[in-house]
């Protein structure tokens, strides 16, 4: 398995787009990746959009982003309350900083605008944030997968076969 050794946060709130924070972690996993779901709170339940639950392992301030290989932003409303937390966008600036694999799918790309890391990214989003996008310095893209080095970014659920193959491939290349 070719994620073995590899240690991945997937971000979680409530109102998160179900299928975007489900699919990346169970197919990672398949990989042989461990998937953490940190939250706001540790233990806690949250529900997405359309009512699939999922409970967080860790709080924000439990983990040390230091000892991650990678981190997943899901869509949905979700990511409107994440980058209101500075705990998220510190490990959101860490994973940049030091290289690290950055997946981001429809309106995660908020989270990625409030760590002001998009200066000059090639990415993509929901079409209905594309100007916030390129407002914060992005270069935005319709297509269905954008990787710009450690950045990995989709549109939509439909996209979630080819993002996240691209961003466990970006995650194996990582040493």
């Amino acid at each position: 398995m070719r994620l073995k050794d590899k240690k991945v946060i997937a971000l979680v709130e409530s109102e998160f787009e179900d299928l975007e924070l489900w699919y990346p972690i169970l197919r990672l996993q398949e990989e042989g990746a461990t998937v953490d779901l940190v939250g706001q709170e540790a233990n806690k339940q949250y529900i997405g959009k359309y009512g699939v639950p999922a409970q967080s392992a860790y709080a924000f301030t439990d983990i040390n982003a230091e000892d991650y290989d990678a981190i997943l932003v899901p869509g949905g409303w979700a990511p409107d309350k994440l980058r209101r937390y500075p705990e998220v966008l510190k490990m959101v600036q860490h994973m940049d900083e030091k290289k690290k694999p950055i997946g981001q799918i429809c309106h995660a790309g908020w989270v990625l605008i409030s760590a002001n890391i998009l200066q000059g990214k090639k990415v993509t989003s929901t079409p209905g944030i594309k100007d916030d996008m390129t407002n914060a310095g992005a270069i935005w893209s319709d297509e269905a997968v954008v990787t710009d080095g450690h950045i990995v970014s989709s549109r939509r659920p439909p996209d979630l076969p080819p993002y996240v193959k691209a961003f466990a491939d970006v995650l194996a290349e990582q040493k």
